[in-house]
């Protein structure tokens, strides 16, 4: 499978951050927009395979297809560039900046949502025969989907937003997990492989993805779902987008940039441990 070494990733994920923060904001914004909209049609997928066949183990184990088939073909996510932007400015990178990083972070967001927002109308059009209909079944899970995690959220007061911050902090783990994976390996089906096991993992438990909620939240709305965009924004996507920057940063970025990038040095073993004398 070619693996690269965490020492060699880590070096990536720095050259990778940097690359990202002087990319042209044409190049940003298309890379974004194709991400979001490949993503929510994985999640369009997703659900459609939960509710035709009643399993949804078998639906996350093909959700992933769409993380993988973005990042082969080199486009960007909010949650990956949490993690790796900050990286370049934390290694002092020439010209690397906070102000790349937000403008960087921004422009990524506005990609993300305008590609998730453009399925989202195509498969609402779907769902409801050209809206002529009422949402065939696909449509109507949907729209339950988007009830629960907003209005349900509110009702549970700050518990709610407490466990859709931790559900947000737990996907960003496993969804830069899966950034990063990409990077383990130089051939294609190690990439692969080693995207699909974390990304597996975040759609299976249920985590809260800011992206594939800017498909799932507005297509609700479009079909039904008993919720407004203040709910949507207030009690799911901004408390999202705020869990996610901190799982991607603390758990991934920043753990894997403290002993892999930044190594400390080997103990020297002909050291005794405890006066830091040369041993007999």
């Amino acid at each position: 499978m070619s693996y690269v070494m965490p020492k060699e990733f880590a070096a990536k994920m720095v050259d990778a951050g940097e690359s990202k923060i002087f990319m042209a904001t044409k190049d940003t914004l298309i890379r974004a927009f194709m991400a979001g909209a490949i993503l929510a049609l994985a999640a369009a997928f997703a659900v459609t395979i939960a509710v035709n066949t009643g399993n949804f183990l078998v639906a996350s184990l093909l959700f992933p297809v769409g993380f993988c088939m973005l990042y082969l073909l080199g486009f960007d996510l909010l949650t990956g560039v949490f993690t790796l932007c900050p990286l370049a400015v934390i290694a002092k990178r020439p010209g690397c900046t906070w102000n790349g990083v937000f403008r960087n972070w921004g422009l990524v967001f506005v990609g993300n949502f305008a590609g998730a927002m453009t399925t989202a109308v195509m498969m609402a059009v779907i769902f409801t025969m050209g809206f002529s209909q009422e949402p065939n079944a696909v449509g109507q899970k949907i729209g339950v989907i988007g009830e629960s995690r907003t209005v349900g959220y509110a009702a549970a007061g700050a518990a709610g937003m407490l466990t859709v911050f931790v559900r947000a902090v737990m996907c960003n783990w496993m969804v830069s997990t899966g950034v990063v994976a990409a990077m383990m390996s130089s051939s294609v089906s190690g990439k692969i492989m080693a995207m699909w096991m974390p990304i597996l993992v975040f759609f299976y438990l249920g985590f809260e993805h800011s992206i594939v909620n800017m498909f799932l939240f507005p297509s609700g709305i479009m079909l039904g779902g008993e919720f407004t965009w203040f709910d949507y924004l207030a009690y799911n996507e901004i408390p999202v987008i705020l869990g996610n920057l901190v799982g991607g940063l603390t758990f991934v970025g920043g753990m894997i940039y403290m002993t892999h990038f930044r190594e400390s040095p080997k103990r020297n073993a002909h050291l005794n441990t405890d006066t830091g004398v040369p041993a007999e």
